[in-house]
């Protein structure tokens, strides 16, 4: 799940088997059930892996979640979730003179601040190897940078205000009027950074497990020595320690400035990017190990599992003692590296990675469209329905909103052409081309890469995509260079190219590497830096400049190696 509450914004479509936007109420999957009034059991599944000399288990027919192609504007969906009260928040404003009076306080808990907001692309350098060490180290700064110096937790998000003609600052405004748009230089270098900015001091767990595995992945290229790792680690670590639980799970958001839960909810993706973080700490670490192992061992992943539905839930909300309303019914995008978390702690049955929606049926209304090539196939004892979509001669299996976010994430840390090379390994290669092809030559922009992120030109954020590459597929709209830093995966000379595009086009690019968004229509970029985007940047330049570094540390962990051989004898595009 990714939500902002600072700057208004949540997803929860992108993965889910119920969907609901503002231009549609759809009928929910679960039609006559009601979500359960007490937590769930944390049984434990039979959760050997599956032989292929098992008898085949039918396929379970997936139920359509769209009633309509209908799309808004701009997606956007709001919170299930209740206000939670931070007395202690409020108590730490209240000794500055109020909220507004105290935010230079917040400011000042940051680690660092930029100094300039836009950097001349000229200075950049013309090697591409070069090029991606200096944004690299520049990304770097930036992660370490906007956290808080007392406890190490990386903030929400910091959004520079934008330059006007008249001297003054706006946030998000069209930057086209106060920057050079072909040298991408700052006419008002040298102004006060800090004027019109606003920092988001709370944090989810996906920033907290992201920032972990991008202090892990700044040591494996040499940006951070070993000691400081370490202690980047357990300062977090220690934080950790002391936050709100239940359950032995972690909240999915908390105060950075009085550590306060300010969320009633339970994430399941966020929780495995949580994990993730804590793997990845434990495997390069091993003095730390013992500490991430026992927060890795209490989250137990069968608390989200419907057995009698045969999928994971969105998540649970502590105060109702009820389930989300949503579950995550598609393989393709986000949730699948925590359902195979799940397989690989041996609390998630193998049913719960193959009963996940490949294509939805033929007569399943609203999809973008007809699924392809549709056809049983016998894997580790399951029978699993496959299909694809195609556009352009591209054959793929969708993801819910068509998002690279949705495609490529978990294959910052799962190689998945190595361990999956017939089918999510083929399909990033083909959610890359396509989302580079579309945007190039169907909406004739100079630059390509959709997915969710800041919107320019205002304080919000959006989810965007590339619409043919999705079940439900978001709009297209703003670009966003973590998108190109994600086809670095699987598209290198593609990927760079198009950042250095954007830098040379934009006034994108700043002090701590690239900003959130540009809309390639107007030149508005979102001057924001996001901790959760941004790491996801960074780990995917880590991946590339050292090959493979940050995968093959995840894939040497007991947890994934148990895990790992689920996703190899899968074919997606077989005829």
């Amino acid at each position: 799940m990714r939500r902002h509450r600072g700057v208004g914004w949540m997803t929860i479509g992108a993965t889910m088997v119920l969907a609901a936007t503002a231009c549609a109420k759809v009928s929910h999957a679960l039609e006559g059930e009601t979500p359960p009034t007490s937590a769930p059991p944390r049984a434990v599944h039979a959760l050997h892996a599956a032989s292929p000399t098992r008898a085949l288990k039918p396929p379970r027919a997936p139920v359509c979640p769209l009633t309509t192609r209908a799309r808004p504007l701009v997606e956007k969906l709001t919170s299930e979730d209740d206000p939670v009260d931070l007395p202690r928040k409020r108590a730490w404003e209240a000794s500055f003179g109020g909220k507004e009076a105290a935010r230079p306080q917040v400011r000042a808990r940051l680690a660092g601040w930029p100094a300039r907001a836009v950097v001349d692309p000229s200075s950049l350098p013309s090697n591409d190897r070069a090029f991606l060490e200096r944004v690299a180290a520049d990304t770097w700064r930036g992660l370490a940078a906007l956290t808080d110096r007392e406890n190490g937790l990386p903030v929400d998000h910091v959004r520079l205000a934008a330059p006007r003609e008249d001297g003054a600052v706006t946030a998000d405004a069209d930057t086209t009027r106060g920057a050079d748009t072909t040298r991408g230089t700052d006419t008002t270098r040298g102004a006060d950074t800090t004027r019109g900015a606003d920092v988001g001091d709370y944090t989810s767990i996906s920033n907290v497990g992201l920032h972990l595995a991008a202090v892990v992945a700044a040591h494996e290229i040499g940006l951070v020595s070993d000691a400081d790792a370490a202690a980047a680690i357990t300062r977090v670590l220690d934080t950790l320690d002391g936050l709100e639980t239940h359950d032995g799970f972690f909240f999915n958001y908390y105060d950075t400035t009085s550590l306060e839960r300010s969320s009633n909810f339970l994430s399941f993706v966020d929780t495995s990017w949580l994990t993730t973080g804590l793997i990845l700490a434990r495997t390069s670490f091993p003095a730390l190990a013992p500490r991430c192992s026992r927060l890795i061992d209490r989250m137990h992943y069968g608390f989200f599992y419907d057995a009698r539905r045969h999928q994971v839930s969105h998540g649970y909300y502590v105060h109702r003692r009820a389930r989300s309303r949503y579950d995550y019914g598609v393989l393709y995008t986000e949730a699948r590296l925590g359902v195979l978390l799940g397989i690989g702690k041996r609390e998630l049955p193998d049913d719960a990675w193959f009963d996940m929606v490949r294509t939805y049926p033929a007569d399943c209304a609203g999809q973008t469209a007809t699924p392809r090539g549709v056809r049983r196939q016998k894997v580790r004892g399951h029978t699993v329905v496959s299909g694809w979509y195609e556009w352009g001669g591209v054959r793929f299996v969708p993801s819910w909103g068509g998002s690279m976010f949705e495609a490529l994430m978990p294959a910052l840390v799962v190689d998945e052409q190595r361990f999956a090379p017939r089918s999510l390994g083929a399909n990033d290669v083909a959610h890359a081309v396509v989302q580079r092809r579309f945007a190039t030559e169907e909406l004739g922009y100079p630059v390509w890469g959709m997915s969710p992120s800041a919107i320019p030109a205002t304080d919000g954020y959006g989810e965007y995509g590339v619409p043919v590459l999705g079940t439900r597929g978001y709009r297209p709209g703003a670009v966003t260079p973590h998108a190109s830093a994600l086809a670095l995966l699987v598209e290198p000379d593609a990927a760079v190219a198009n950042l250095r595009a954007l830098a040379a086009r934009f006034p994108v690019y700043g002090e701590y590497g690239f900003y959130d968004a540009v809309d390639p229509r107007t030149g508005a970029v979102a001057r924001a830096y996001l901790a959760l985007d941004q790491a996801l940047f960074f780990l995917a330049v880590a991946d590339h400049l050292k090959p493979h570094c940050v995968q093959d540390l995840f894939a040497s962990d007991p947890i994934v190696r148990h895990a790992l051989p689920l996703i190899g004898d899968e074919r997606f595009f077989d005829d």
